[in-house]
């Protein structure tokens, strides 16, 4: 007991640690809640896509702002606004494919931020920062932001549970009902946008797609209604969040790979031994 005791109160008693511990939770929390539409609503690759497309927001702003995590933020978040509303003004025209429209953009934003990324002097090391995150590195000032982050998409998602609960499940209903879908469509974009900008530091770039989908589609397999699913979701986050920050202090490996292989592991847990929905329940109820 003594040794499992100092095993957890170790890393505490660095204030990095605490504060990554806070900060990783409350992206836990966050990202599984708004990643439980983006199961439903199969946009996996949208929020992939949109993770890599900051990148020219916030190459600008560490230029502009000198590393300033401050700027960094807002330059970031304005171009995942940007990139959302562009995909959904370029698909609702009808004449571009969804996945095609999100890959051209996609590819194009991610490109474009490694070329102004190019122009600092430290290149590599920021690129690498940017793309895989550090959250050894939260400053109170990054936590409180996340913090404040966490709680307006929490509400917001919150105060629209019923529509966007519609929307996922049935956009002709919800269109029959004259609820205002694109507005509803919009707000759920930028609350991704909103949640993968505060979550960069914690995961980075090109992990951020697996904290969005991973907890939510676990989930997914261990429960039969939403807020079921987001429940789990959130609990996995979080805890895949816990267990890979302490992974990462004892293995020395990068904390945003270790929290991101801790939902994985959850998620084939899940989709092999869970009940009804698990692999091994539906070939064992086959034979």
């Amino acid at each position: 007991m003594s040794d499992l005791s100092d095993l957890l109160l170790e890393p505490l008693r660095y204030s990095f640690m605490l504060r990554g511990l806070v900060a990783v939770v409350l992206v836990g929390l966050t990202s599984a809640v708004v990643g439980s539409y983006v199961v439903l609503r199969r946009m996996a690759f949208f929020g992939d896509a949109l993770a890599h497309a900051i990148l020219p927001g916030v190459a600008i702003g560490y230029i502009v702002g000198g590393g300033e995590r401050g700027v960094l933020f807002w330059w970031g978040l304005l171009a995942a606004v940007v990139t959302s509303v562009a995909i959904g003004a370029v698909t609702r025209g009808g004449q571009v494919k969804e996945d095609a429209a999100i890959g051209i953009i996609f590819a194009g934003m991610f490109a474009l931020g490694i070329a102004i990324m190019s122009t600092a002097r430290s290149y590599a090391v920021d690129l690498a920062h940017f793309l895989f995150g550090n959250v050894l590195g939260v400053a109170a000032a990054d936590l409180a932001r996340t913090a404040a982050v966490a709680f307006v998409v929490l509400v917001v998602t919150a105060l629209f549970y019923k529509e966007f609960l519609l929307l996922s499940f049935d956009s002709t209903l919800a269109i029959t009902l004259r609820l205002p879908v694109r507005f509803l469509d919009n707000l759920l974009l930028i609350l991704v946008a909103v949640t993968i900008v505060a979550s960069l530091q914690t995961v980075g770039v090109a992990l951020m797609v697996a904290m969005l989908v991973a907890p939510a589609t676990t989930g997914f397999l261990l429960a039969r209604r939403l807020p079921g699913m987001m429940a789990v979701a959130a609990a996995v986050g979080a805890a895949s969040g816990i267990v890979g920050l302490y992974l990462s202090y004892y293995a020395a490996i990068a904390s945003g790979a270790a929290i991101v292989l801790v939902s994985i592991a959850a998620f084939l847990l899940a989709f092999l031994f869970s009940p009804r929905k698990g692999w091994f329940w539906r070939h064992s109820a086959v034979g």
